[in-house]
């Protein structure tokens, strides 16, 4: 259960991250890798295929992906090729977890959360 977000800091069950996370289906917390994306495209902001398949390591059956607070962050279409087959949620980082915490209830959810711009 994610409890909040503001601008550079998530709350998930109690813990404060201040970095950018992936919320398993299983419930395991990782830092995102968004240095793969960086040092590609020069921005963390274009979320790329090689970076989204250090993440799909479960079964899942939604992608949501958290965008920053402003909703700076993009799924590339190179990416979303990947996960065709699931659905794909990409929302401003406060929408984010609410649908999140909601669709976790009842699917397996893979969360990739920005939580800057």
């Amino acid at each position: 259960m994610i409890d909040s977000v503001k601008f550079g800091e998530i709350i998930v069950e109690g813990k404060r991250y201040t970095h950018d996370i992936v919320i398993y289906p299983s419930g395991k917390i990782e830092h995102r890798k968004k240095e793969l994306s960086k040092k590609k495209h020069g921005t963390s902001h274009k979320f790329d295929p090689d970076e989204l398949k250090e993440y799909l390591t479960e079964d899942f059956d939604v992608l949501i992906v958290g965008t920053g607070i402003y909703g700076a962050l993009r799924l590339l279409p190179e990416a979303k090729e990947i996960v065709k087959d699931k659905e794909i949620i990409e929302k401003p980082t406060p929408e984010a977890i609410k649908l999140f915490n909601e669709l976790r209830k009842e699917k397996k959810v893979l969360g990739v959360f920005h939580i800057t711009c």
